[in-house]
């Protein structure tokens, strides 16, 4: 016998399946762990028009499972059916599958749950006298107690199925996981009461309520209060709820929620839009809370995709991402103004502002030594923004795009301190100074400022200044940072970055992937400076970089780019969010390096107009890196550092 027979493997007949091996497979797509069945008979409960849903669990779901709602309940005689795979009164045809609005639809989740566990089944419907009990189990009908609606009790699970029992996690930790279940259906639907019990105690409940008040209850109060409500409508879809802002970002994505038709989802372009909304305004790794609600036609989206019902499929990927990142964006970009909320549908609970950070509350301070800084003339800040002619930008040279910020009309002497008679402009436009009018802001008094008057600078870092709820800190280059970085960005709208031809093209090695993702944005690659051609098989040609990042390998910027071209490619649009993505990433750079540095005097009157511009700067809470740029110290809290009124 050759080798190659004696290691063969003998051939097997195709066999059809036994049912209750297929069961088996199916149970193993739907239901994971004790909250996939929550989740699943949740959902039958809200299709039922359920207005209270009430969990039940004892040993964190491993144990027992009952789920009891006052829906409109299921008659005597479907029972059976209801049990059987692939039964359900919610779809009819293709057609409706293909516009389902229902949170289920499949019918294969009471028979996969059923298949590995203990079940049972009671409902009553409004004509009828009584309930009925079914029990999957043996098929026994008999009369049952109970109101109008349906009780599901699910015990044992995975009884029957050890080596699937034993990958289960603690108790607690399974407990958590259905209480987290239940919490994402209650954002979603203020208009259902939901209750979890778990070994006999009430550990949660929510009542009926306004969307604002059901958001504070499951987030907390602070959600509400350090979040901007977001509300876009374009075309067939459209964005609601809330995002957090950049300040009240967690180290963990524990607090996101994202719901498309009222079904939770995890969708990878739309965490990816949020991603890129953030980006601009979040420090580090952290993560952004926010809770938002898409609307859009069922036909436009498929939500056959997955078992578990947590993936969804857009027929216009490109338009929902822009969408979703354009409403979030639009959200956060309105300008510092302390003490101004908005909550969407109803009022909010109590609003506080934010805290200053521990530093300003631990006590008085040891003196630090002064120190001497050189004063900083409007004219030698109008210098950072004006381009040298016949030069090519560097990324010292914040003037890239052409004289952006022409330099301020001298103004005539004045004493230490005096505020000066006309608007004072340190950016080239006028900025209202004590009431004058400006092209960037309506006329308002000293006392309306959001971020109040300068009172003077410390340490050559920060700015303290007065406004009506006590004392704000500014740190004057973050804030700076990010003004110079806006202003760059409006600049450079719509225009391509200057590229810097190479002496010598530079090859590289390009796998067939490189190659295609380069000709097929290679407009998109020249709006950012990077001319990258093919040179022929396998290998690409580099013949210029953004002007702004002369130094920079051009073979390892390309890999870059083209890499993330790759990872992130969704469509022709999301090539062009890489795109611009990039080019502000450059903005940054020079933004960073154009804005005022530390250890500089500033006037009380350039203190100010530096107030006033980030009064009227969009994400003017935070610098490009995503540090805040301002404290609020309120009033309140400097009494409780100095025990007044006690």
């Amino acid at each position: 016998m050759s080798p190659s027979e004696e290691g063969a493997v003998p051939r097997r007949a195709i066999r059809e399946l036994p049912d209750e091996l297929i069961s088996q497979i199916a149970a193993g797509e739907v239901v994971e762990r004790p909250a996939s069945v929550v989740r699943e008979l949740v959902d039958n409960a809200l299709d039922a028009g359920a207005t209270q849903v009430t969990v039940r669990l004892m040993a964190g779901g491993i144990r027992s499972i009952v789920v009891e709602d006052d829906g409109s309940g299921i008659p005597v005689d479907e029972l059976p059916l209801a049990l059987r795979r692939h039964a359900t009164s919610k779809i009819r045809s293709l057609a409706e599958l293909e516009q389902v609005g229902t949170m289920g639809f499949r019918g294969e989740a009471l028979a996969a749950v059923a298949s590995v566990s203990e079940l049972q089944l009671v409902s009553r419907t409004a004509e009828v006298a009584h309930a009925h009990r079914l029990d999957a189990r043996s098929g026994e009908l008999v009369p049952a107690s109970r109101g109008v609606g349906t009780s599901v009790e699910v015990r044992e699970l995975f009884f029957s199925t050890p080596a699937r029992r034993k990958f289960l996690k603690t108790q607690a930790t399974e407990f958590a996981h259905c209480v987290e279940a239940v919490r994402r259906h209650a954002l979603v639907r203020p208009d259902v009461g939901f209750a979890v019990w778990h070994d006999g105690k009430l550990t949660e409940q929510w009542r009926p309520a306004e969307h604002a008040q059901r958001m504070a209850d499951l987030l907390g109060e602070e959600f509400l209060a350090q979040s901007r409500a977001v509300d876009m409508q374009a075309g067939p879809l459209r964005v609601l709820g809330r995002a957090g802002l950049p300040e009240a970002s967690r180290s963990k994505a524990d607090h996101q929620y994202a719901y498309v038709n009222g079904r939770f989802v995890r969708d990878k372009l739309i965490s990816h839009a949020l991603r890129s909304a953030y980006e601009d305004v979040l420090h580090g790794q952290r993560q952004p809370a926010y809770v938002l609600f898409l609307q859009i036609d069922p036909a436009r989206v498929d939500v056959n995709v997955h078992p578990a019902k947590v993936e969804v499929r857009f027929r216009d990927a490109g338009e929902v991402y822009q969408v979703v990142r354009r409403a979030v964006v639009q959200a956060l970009a309105a300008p510092a103004a302390p003490g101004v909320v908005d909550v969407a549908e109803s009022p909010a609970p109590s609003v506080s502002e934010p805290r200053p950070p521990q530093a300003f509350m631990a006590g008085p301070v040891a003196p630090r030594p002064e120190v001497h800084q050189q004063r900083l003339s409007l004219q030698e800040l109008s210098q950072l923004y004006a381009p040298e002619p016949s030069s090519v930008p560097t990324q010292t040279n914040v003037g890239v795009f052409g004289d952006a910020f022409p330099s301020p009309q001298p103004s005539p002497p004045r004493g230490e301190g005096e505020m000066p008679s006309k608007p004072l402009s340190l950016w080239g436009r006028g900025v209202g100074v004590r009431g004058h009018a400006s092209d960037d802001m309506t006329m308002v008094s000293e006392d309306e400022w959001p971020l109040g008057r300068a009172l003077g600078q410390l340490a050559g870092v920060y700015i303290l200044a007065e406004n009506a709820q006590g004392l704000v800190v500014v740190d004057m280059h973050a804030a700076h940072e990010r003004i110079v970085y806006e202003r760059l960005k409006a600049s450079a709208h719509g225009r391509e970055l200057p590229a810097q031809p190479l002496l010598l093209p530079v090859s590289l090695a390009a796998t067939p992937t490189e190659h295609a993702l380069a000709e097929a944005h290679h407009a998109e690659l020249l709006a950012f400076g990077l001319d990258v051609a093919p040179l022929g098989p396998g290998r690409l040609a580099v013949r210029s970089l953004p002007a702004a990042l002369p130094h920079a390998d051009p073979v390892a910027l390309t890999r870059a780019v083209l890499r993330e071209l790759g990872e992130l490619e969704l469509g022709g649009t999301q090539a062009g969010q890489l795109i611009e993505r990039a080019r502000d990433e450059v903005l940054a750079t020079l933004a960073c390096h154009g804005a005022v540095r530390a250890n500089r005097r500033l006037t009380l009157e350039e203190m100010n107009a530096l107030l006033r511009q980030m009064e009227a700067t969009e994400r003017a809470g935070q610098c490009n890196h995503g540090r805040p740029t301002w404290r609020q110290m309120t009033l309140k809290d400097l009494d409780s550092l100095f025990l007044r009124g006690r």
